[in-house]
């Protein structure tokens, strides 16, 4: 490894995986989190680019079609070395992020060589190749005992002009084992045809897997004599491995990512920046497309003087009561910022509904005295009047500035004193927001509505409740329960799906079970 004059920083070669983040390798994910500045290539997925820290520059020098150079920083190879050499110089942590692994087909020695040259330390890390993840999620095994003992790797195009190379392909005929070969969508008929004079059959089994291990993936299965003519009528082109033998006769039975009950719909998710990525996490699990859009923005309250006067007299209240986990988080956030813990409830009891209320309180160290098995405020304060006599009782309710009033409206007509505090409110998306939302509900399978503001600001954002009719009718409709549903439902909306209990789980498995029931005529189907 070569060592960097003066500055001691260093330039990171990182193999940013086939696609989905969560096959970015442990050494990857670390180095991305400390990056100051990624160059990254054209066919890395932005949930991977999403890893690196909001603040780090990060910039597209990918080569893109007809571009003629690299990626928005243009200039091509020579540009995308010179950059990474003097960004180190300048006392940057550099990550060089490569589709796949950067040591197959990725320009790896010409870029490790100006490294060295330029006397500028470097690191390489491996990541999963688009090879190996294409064949696991479309179900080929690379090697089978009883039918391919080898595996070659090909490339469909000479470096020189793009051609196909020839010779190479049929001299690989003859091996036998399993091909794989990349960048061959643009002369597949010709990689074909090079395959059969190379002495290969025409009816041997071929599979193109374009977009490996993203919703986006889809498969094809042909032979040799006819994949270029189906490749074309299914639409598929690059990014693509195409893998060619008789290993390809097992994917029926070795399939598992496009079976899975989400795989392919892209779901919108309208809940906010911060509270999003568990969602969408469970989402790709199950095969699904995230699409990201927040329709809502939790900020603090206007007047923060209440929180901060209940904080410091936490501990005369007989109870407090949480409706969710934002409230969670918010008062817990005004309490450390007071120089306080978990210790400030004393002798209080803990009143909560939900189990993501009852998960946020636990991650304070904090335990819900009282859960009700209904997830509604009737029905905790119920629960709460049950044990407690409601005269001498003195309630804190910390929640958003906008919420429903049953709550404290039952507690206080049974004689309780209940303060109300807004820890936080809810506001909805600027116009360049709302121009997103109405771009990503248009292209989405499925909207996911997890609160009663998600509901209303959307209705907003598509222009009125007949618009918003309008463009959902085709869609399938989501809420994460009861309460969201009923919101939708007051604003004209049609429900298709409603969680058996208000968290993001619920919400993703009643939607599995739905598509579950209507397969397998979904997008993105394997083709």
């Amino acid at each position: 490894m070569a060592e960097v004059s003066g500055s001691g920083s260093k330039v990171y070669v990182v193999g940013a995986g086939p696609g989905d983040p969560g096959l970015v390798t442990l050494r990857g994910l670390e180095i991305l989190g400390r990056a100051d500045v990624v160059l990254y290539d054209a066919l890395v997925d932005p949930a991977v680019l999403g890893l690196a820290p909001e603040a780090a520059v990060k910039i597209d020098v990918g080569k893109h079609p007809g571009s003629g150079g690299a990626g928005t920083a243009g200039g091509g190879q020579d540009a995308i070395n010179a950059r990474m050499i003097d960004e180190a110089r300048g006392g940057r942590t550099v990550v060089r992020l490569k589709a796949g692994d950067p040591t197959l087909f990725a320009r790896y020695f010409e870029e490790i060589a100006a490294l060295e040259r330029a006397g500028v330390a470097f690191e390489v890390v491996p990541g999963i190749s688009s090879v190996a993840a294409a064949a696991a999620y479309a179900g080929i095994p690379l090697t089978q005992r009883d039918c391919s003992s080898s595996v070659l790797l090909l490339t469909g195009h000479a470096a020189a002009d793009g051609s196909p190379p020839v010779e190479e392909l049929r001299r690989a005929a003859l091996l036998g084992g399993t091909l794989a070969i990349l960048m061959g969508m643009r002369h597949l008929d010709e990689v074909a045809r090079a395959l059969v004079e190379g002495g290969l059959e025409g009816d041997t089994p071929v599979a193109v897997v374009q977009w490996a291990s993203r919703p986006e993936q889809a498969t094809l299965v042909s032979t040799l004599a006819a994949v270029g003519r189906d490749a074309a009528s299914a639409g598929l082109s690059s990014p693509a491995v195409v893998f060619v033998g008789p290993v390809v006769g097992l994917r029926e039975s070795l399939r598992w990512f496009d079976r899975l009950p989400l795989f392919g719909r892209r779901v919108l998710v309208l809940r906010a920046a911060e509270q999003s990525g568990r969602l969408a996490e469970l989402l790709r699990d199950h095969g699904a497309l995230p699409i990201e859009v927040p329709a809502i923005r939790v900020i603090p309250p206007e007047d923060e003087e209440p929180v901060r006067r209940a904080v410091r007299n936490l501990g005369t209240y007989g109870v407090v009561v949480f409706t969710s986990a934002n409230a969670v988080r918010w008062l817990m956030k005004a309490v450390q910022e007071e120089g306080g813990d978990s210790r400030r409830f004393g002798q209080t009891e803990i009143c909560a509904i939900g189990p993501a209320t009852v998960e946020a309180l636990a991650s304070y160290g904090l335990h819900a005295d009282v859960v009700p098995a209904e997830h509604d405020g009737e029905a905790l304060a119920r629960a709460i009047l049950e044990a407690r006599p409601p005269g001498v009782l003195r309630v804190l309710l910390p929640r958003a500035r906008d919420a429903r009033e049953e709550l404290p409206r039952i507690l206080r007509e049974a004689g309780a004193s209940v303060d109300v505090v807004a820890v936080y409110r809810t506001v909805a998306p600027d116009e360049e927001g709302n121009e997103a939302l109405r771009a990503a509900a248009a292209r989405a399978d499925v909207v996911t509505l997890s609160s009663g503001s998600t509901v209303t600001n959307l209705v907003a954002a598509l222009g009125s409740p007949d618009q918003a009719r309008a463009i959902l009718e085709a869609r399938t409709v989501a809420s994460i329960g009861k309460v969201t549903t009923e919101a939708a439902l007051r604003a004209g909306l049609r429900v298709d799906v409603t969680a058996a209990v208000p968290t993001i789980a619920s919400l993703v498995t009643a939607l599995s079970s739905h598509f579950t029931k209507n397969r397998p005529t979904g997008p993105g189907r394997t083709r």
